[in-house]
């Protein structure tokens, strides 16, 4: 075969070639996109790791833009400002924004929570028996373990626990340090944190799901799901169903699936074996399968709770759960 042959031959290949793959890149450059903030070392990065190793969001017909930000204010002013469509918070910050008259939704997604841990030497006679000690809490005054806690003890033991203790807020990492250095006897801390504590040989004493059934709630409630704008949501339907789908299906293989947490294992920042094994069990114990009459109903409860407790800094300028909080249309 001559030289001229051989090349025309080469060129009508390479032609079918990219015939081929022209309308692969092609849809995959013109699906829709989601733009999701996150915080830069939150847990929910380990459910973005799933969607997109996985291609999740391509199965589910979207493509998924993930921005990673700074800290949990820095997510508020994004989806706020439009620079993302889709943030991870908690329902009682969208019910504060649509009783400021904004048309934010929540579809809940996570029911892992922290609650008080205690050293392994130190013995308490009930969850409420921290009088005289030095208590650490992540976040500030109105932080919502803490002021659930507060109404728990007030209603279970008739004690006034802000009145008994010495109260430190400080960031999570830091609180963490302080009670492993045996500066702080007892703290409250998120769920994550709590794990580390746990598997450093801390005691868990209360959760916030014992919390919450101890003032007569019993419905397991997600506290946190992805935030956005109820008119983005009525525009893009499909959309957003096909983001919650996938994030859905992510959430279902790290509950399954060991041979997943093993490849995200750098993303926990685990230390050592203890600690990872912790993580993995707090995060499959936080699952809530489903979110209907039941735990809105549940949800209001608590609001109520801490509208009572927490106030206007906490609830904003209602003293009800604002209807429209929860996107149930899935």
């Amino acid at each position: 075969m001559d030289s001229n042959k051989l090349a025309q031959r080469i060129r009508v290949v390479f032609s079918a070639i990219a015939l081929i793959t022209v309308p692969f890149v092609t849809f995959a450059n013109e699906l829709p996109v989601v733009k999701v903030g996150v915080l830069k070392f939150g847990t929910i990065n380990w459910e973005m790791d799933v969607i997109k190793r996985n291609k999740l969001d391509e199965k589910a017909g979207f493509m998924l833009d993930i921005t990673p930000l700074a800290a949990k204010n820095a997510s508020s002013v994004a989806l706020q400002g439009n620079a993302v469509d889709v943030i991870f918070s908690d329902w009682v910050w969208v019910s504060r924004q649509r009783a400021a008259g904004k048309r934010y939704t929540l579809s809940p997604t996570s029911a892992t929570a922290g609650g008080l841990f205690a050293a392994a030497d130190l013995t308490l006679a009930s969850p409420c028996d921290i009088a005289g000690k030095q208590l650490g809490i992540a976040g500030g005054a109105v932080d919502k373990t803490w002021v659930l806690y507060q109404a728990y003890c007030k209603v279970k033991e008739n004690k006034d626990v802000s009145e008994t203790t010495e109260q430190q807020f400080v960031a999570p990492p830091l609180l963490n340090k302080l009670l492993m250095q045996g500066k702080l006897p007892v703290g409250i801390n998120f769920w994550h944190y709590g794990a580390r504590l746990e598997a450093a040989g801390f005691q868990p004493v209360i959760s916030l799901d014992q919390i919450v059934e101890g003032l007569g709630i019993e419905t397991q409630v997600p506290m946190l799901g992805w935030v956005f704008d109820e008119k983005w949501a009525d525009t893009n339907p499909q959309l957003v169903f096909s983001f919650l789908k996938a994030s859905s299906e992510a959430r279902a293989i790290l509950r399954t699936s060991d041979e997943e947490w093993d490849v995200i294992r750098p993303l926990t920042k685990a230390k050592n074996d203890e600690v990872f094994s912790e993580l993995r069990t707090a995060y499959r114990r936080g699952f809530s399968g489903t979110f209907g009459e039941q735990q809105q109903k549940a949800a209001a409860q608590i609001f109520a709770i801490l509208a009572k407790e927490g106030g206007p800094k906490l609830v904003g300028k209602s003293d009800s759960l604002s209807e429209g909080t929860f996107w149930l249309n899935q």
